[in-house]
């Protein structure tokens, strides 16, 4: 069995040729698409978070409504550039997301990737400390992140405060028990996943990593996620670790899905996310149910996680997104024995 969930990127355009035109609507459908995503069966609902982008960016409203309007399906992120975020404000604002939706919250974070602007984090009033880089600023705010969530109280309380407290120092509230096991870290080295398995974190791993191998995408990050969990063994947790992956994914069972998928690239690719780190990119699946899960088993990094998000063109609507991951759950997944 294996959990199967969605991963939106929420792309919004004013072109005519798009089905999401303005902020309003990818999330409103966002919504939509998670409601409809739980009555299919699906087990997540994952939403990326972009800053200056004409994409989701400011995930704690949508996921708070998400987790409003469901009852059953993970909501989560992968993932929240942490170069950006206020720890603190941080913690409030998941556990009450966590709180209203019942417990279901699956956070992903990073240091973050390439973004749209030249340094964002620092129109946010972020900066690295002396002698560190933008990585370490991402992880030293993950890291204050995961210490709030801990639940226990740090801060002095005001002998004369307005109102009465608890005895002993203060905790950030609302405090969402349980939501610290479910951090996760979106890595895109080996060194990084084993990073965040001694932090007792849950690993997801996307579309790209450092290309340290040569070898194809999907080798490269099995073997990530086997030194992941090593390195968890290691470390001595006292949990079992879950581990996810994205991918592009599309069954062809209509005319419709050959029309937009149907000449789909179907092999990896080598680029650049930044002057020094050459990076590969995992290839998209698209074909015929029968010929997809002959693909699909051959994908070694698929079989070592425990969830696979399918990632989704939004931009073509919620029907349309609906039935992409309808027709993975129903014609795909029997066949791979993940359902």
């Amino acid at each position: 069995m294996k959990k199967i969930g969605f991963l939106s990127f929420g792309h919004w355009s004013p072109s005519p040729q798009s089905g999401t035109r303005s902020a309003g609507d990818a999330l409103l459908q966002s919504i939509d698409l998670a409601v409809a995503a739980e009555e299919l069966g699906a087990d997540g609902a994952y939403f990326r978070v972009h800053h200056f982008a004409r994409q989701l960016a400011s995930p704690f409203p949508l996921l708070a409504a998400v987790g409003a309007k469901t009852s059953r399906i993970e909501i989560g992120t992968a993932v929240i550039d942490m170069r950006y975020e206020n720890p603190l404000y941080m913690a409030e604002d998941a556990g009450a997301a966590d709180l209203i939706s019942g417990g279901r919250l699956q956070l992903g974070l990073s240091r973050g990737s390439p973004e749209q602007v030249i340094d964002g984090w620092r129109y946010f009033g972020y900066a690295p400390d002396e002698g560190e880089s933008d990585a370490d600023l991402g992880r030293r705010h993950a890291e204050a992140l995961l210490q709030v969530l801990k639940g226990q109280g740090f801060a002095q309380p005001n002998p004369h405060p307005m109102f009465p407290n608890p005895p002993g120092l203060l905790r950030l509230e609302p405090h969402s028990r349980g939501l610290r096991e479910r951090i996760w870290w979106g890595s895109g080295s080996n060194a990084t996943a084993v990073w965040a398995a001694k932090l007792g974190v849950n690993l997801q791993s996307s579309t790209l990593k450092d290309d340290e191998t040569g070898e194809p995408f999907h080798v490269q990050q099995a073997r990530q996620i086997r030194a992941y969990r090593e390195a968890w063994k290691e470390a001595g947790h006292g949990r079992e670790p879950r581990v996810s992956v994205s991918r592009s994914i599309f069954a062809l069972v209509n005319d419709q899905d050959r029309a937009y998928f149907g000449n789909g690239k179907d092999a990896d690719s080598i680029g650049y996310i930044d002057d020094n780190t050459r990076a590969i990119f995992g290839r998209s699946y698209a074909a015929e149910p029968d010929r997809l899960i002959e693909e699909l088993r051959k994908d070694e990094a698929i079989a070592e996680a425990d969830t696979l998000l399918l990632t989704v063109p939004n931009q073509l609507g919620v029907a349309y997104n609906a039935h992409v991951v309808e027709a993975i759950l129903k014609h795909v997944a029997p066949g791979l024995g993940w359902r």
